[in-house]
């Protein structure tokens, strides 16, 4: 569990969400249709964003995802990971042949129970939200750069730390 002192209280997770506009490249905090906090200088996968996404593609996925676990990360500063791949990542892989029944089995078990599928499938995993690390904040401000993920500054991560928990949409 990650527990990150501030001098400003954090604001009650509940009814938070999290949405992210890979098109517009955005990404805002929401309380029901309320916008607590927006950001404008995300980047995503390097080669856009996809309902069909393949382990390697440098594609973000498109979906519905809920955060399955905070930690601490050498590389990027902090690392919100998704839940991904979920189960209709799955049924469609499974329908055009990206993965096996096994797969989507597994997918389904772990989907049925709230847990967080295997981050070994051929459909990627290590989705999250994450912070720039040491990495160049220029090139993040001016390039989609990751393998998948949802970039934000350091700072930015941080602060996203105040309203989310996992579980969050």
């Amino acid at each position: 569990q990650l527990i990150l002192m501030s001098a400003i209280a954090p604001v009650q997770a509940d009814n938070i969400r999290v949405v992210v506009d890979t098109r517009h490249e955005t990404l805002k905090v929401m309380r029901g249709k309320q916008v607590i906090k927006s950001y404008d200088d995300i980047a995503i996968g390097r080669y856009g964003a996809t309902y069909y996404k393949s382990r390697g593609d440098h594609k973000t996925p498109l979906g519905k995802f809920k955060i399955g676990w905070i930690k601490k990360s050498n590389q990027y500063h902090r690392f919100i990971g998704l839940n991904y791949p979920d189960l209709p990542a799955a049924d469609r892989a499974l329908v055009d042949g990206r993965i096996e029944e096994p797969q989507w089995q597994a997918i389904r078990r772990a989907s049925e129970a709230g847990k967080n599928p295997s981050q070994s499938t051929p459909l990627g995993g290590y989705i999250g939200i994450h912070g720039l690390g040491s990495g160049d904040a220029e090139v993040h401000g001016q390039y989609n750069w990751t393998n998948g993920c949802v970039a934000l500054t350091n700072e930015q991560v941080d602060q996203l730390l105040k309203w989310v928990k996992v579980g969050t949409p």
